[in-house]
């Protein structure tokens, strides 16, 4: 068995959550929330990212704004829809309650 494609699969798991959780405050250019994962270790690529955000868009989750830039076209700013916080507070709840299970588990025989 390959470690690092199960390692893939659950970076994959929670990148959905992860991208929601950045843009709860503020909307963000799509570097800055590629940024924003790679500092916290979660590895993800463009070519990852540009699909997920047109998905979540499409799911009414996203929504986005054009804005000029001084080094060349405008850029595209994602924010959270009001159903895309819902949607991340109830990812929230599932999350803690997956988490502590998984805490759990992995811990008992420690």
């Amino acid at each position: 068995m390959n470690i690092e494609n199960t390692k893939a699969q659950m970076r994959k798991g929670v990148l959905e959550f992860c991208i929601l959780s950045v843009l709860k405050e503020k909307y963000a250019y799509t570097s800055e929330i590629l940024d924003t994962l790679k500092n916290a270790k979660l590895l993800v690529v463009e070519g990852t990212i540009y699909p997920l955000l047109t998905r979540l868009k499409n799911d009414g989750l996203l929504d986005y704004r054009w804005e000029e830039s001084t080094s060349g076209p405008p850029r595209k700013y994602y924010g959270l829809t009001e159903d895309g916080q819902t949607f991340l507070t109830e990812l929230n709840g599932t999350w803690m309650e997956l988490s502590n299970a998984v805490n759990l588990i992995t811990n008992q025989n420690e």
